[in-house]
């Protein structure tokens, strides 16, 4: 079974499309995307059809929760994202799930501990991030009681994959905006082995549309796109996380 798992598109529709792509063109069983879908970026309902065509399941991420919480006539850019919604996208925000969990084939179906997990940022809420960079006592103190051994997600931008206490934690990173110093968009195919209760992990990466972006930034009306452009280039945070 192969699982396609993406996050953070942003509102980059042209990213997401090459991401789809690519992943339809490897078998993908089944895709999904970790949150942060519509904010920041030039094409928030075109972003949401992309994954509607593909059958993507979807959870919901801290900027997904702030698009609805936005009011549609301020001029910053949750307030812009959430003008170019129509009611049926709010309401299909609004229904997104916390997380996804898929059972591994070979395993038990009552063994939670060889599901895959997906969520926005961690088990538990969409907001704390589940750095690289903190103790394995700082994640588990994060990570709580979950069951899944294997949790996939985004939030962080940063591609990473890493093991604390008994968790395999795989950050997918970003589409849409990466911030790990590589600009192109990625997502991980996880692949369940029949004589193994584990998923394997690869990242695949394709070209940034950049051409296109531009042209859509420009296009789009967004607010300060000059500036969205310079921060999507620059793949990079201004700060350290």
């Amino acid at each position: 079974m192969k699982i396609a798992v993406l996050s953070d598109v942003h509102g980059f529709s042209p990213a997401l499309r090459y991401v789809l792509e690519d992943i339809r063109s490897r078998g993908a069983n089944q895709i999904v995307a970790a949150g942060d879908i519509c904010a920041h970026g030039p094409d928030p309902v075109g972003s949401i059809r992309l994954l509607q065509e593909h059958s993507c399941s979807v959870v919901y991420g801290n900027t997904d929760r702030d698009v609805l919480n936005a009011s549609a006539s301020g001029s910053d850019e949750l307030s812009w994202t959430r003008s170019q919604l129509k009611s049926d996208d709010l309401d299909w925000l609004r229904k997104l799930p916390f997380s996804v969990r898929i059972s591994h084939p070979a395993s038990d179906p009552q063994d939670a501990s060889a599901e895959l997990l997906i969520v926005h940022a961690n088990p538990v809420d969409v907001d704390r991030h589940l750095s690289p960079n903190a103790s394995d006592r700082e994640l588990l103190e994060i990570i709580g009681d979950e069951p899944a051994r294997t949790i996939a997600f985004g939030h962080l931008h940063v591609a990473y994959t890493r093991q604390a206490g008994p968790y395999n934690l795989v950050d997918v990173s970003a589409v849409g905006p990466p911030r790990d110093g590589d600009l192109r968009p990625r997502y991980v195919m996880f692949d369940s082995d029949s004589n193994d209760v584990g998923w394997a992990a690869d990242y695949h990466y394709v070209d940034y549309p950049l051409d296109e972006t531009r042209a859509l930034m420009i296009a789009s009306g967004m607010p300060e796109w000059q500036k969205a452009w310079t921060r999507l280039n620059e793949a990079t945070y201004r700060r350290q996380i």
